[in-house]
């Protein structure tokens, strides 16, 4: 399939082949054991369905004080580096010279989701943000910039990419169910969300 756009989220199908995605799943297999998969609290106290990790300089979490980056792990440890060939995914699709400094991987298991909502914690809203799907189906909604507009949503499959930028990079987005053992790239199922930003502000990014 050619590159669409969705309420102008631009998706790049099968952006990245099985093999490559292979490779991709054994270097997130080496996040994983530097910084272990954990399940983020929100402010009220709700543990979320999707667990998730980071890489980079600055990685996401929740907890009752909030969604926010910090520099570690909540282990305390450092987070390890974006693996390269994340980091090359970035450069053919991103469509800017800045680097990502933080790397978000999200894992579905059965049953998960993720509302709707705004990648708004980063300091530079300038800079896009670039999701690559790994493993089952998932059906990927994306509405406006504003709260409650209608919404389209669109089936996202192991290796596609989507890029939020330029005018859609506000849009409110969300994972509304995945479709568990469409894939055969995780052992057992699931699936992974991998989110790439620059969440520092130029400023940080230089020192």
């Amino acid at each position: 399939m050619e590159p669409f756009d969705i309420r102008g989220v631009r998706v790049v199908p099968g952006a990245l082949d099985p093999a490559a995605q292979a490779a991709i799943l054994d270097d997130l297999r080496a996040v994983a054991a530097a910084a272990p998969l954990f399940h983020p609290e929100t402010r009220r106290g709700r543990r979320m369905s999707v667990a998730m990790t980071s890489a980079g300089r600055v990685g996401w979490v929740s907890d009752r004080r909030g969604y926010r980056y910090e520099p570690r792990h909540p282990s305390g440890r450092p987070w390890p580096p974006i693996p390269d060939r994340l980091m090359a995914l970035w450069s053919a699709h991103a469509g800017t010279p800045v680097p990502p400094d933080t790397c978000l991987v999200n894992h579905y298991g059965q049953g998960a989701r993720m509302g709707l909502h705004q990648d708004r914690d980063e300091a530079d809203l300038d800079q896009p943000v670039l999701s690559l799907s790994l493993g089952d189906e998932a059906l990927f909604r994306v509405g406006n910039v504003a709260p409650g507009a209608p919404t389209e949503s669109v089936w996202l499959r192991s290796g596609d990419v989507a890029v939020l930028a330029g005018a859609a990079r506000l849009v409110h987005h969300g994972v509304d169910r995945v479709r568990h053992g469409s894939s055969r790239l995780l052992s057992g199922g699931g699936r992974i969300n991998v989110t790439m930003r620059v969440a520092l502000a130029p400023g940080e990014r230089a020192s």
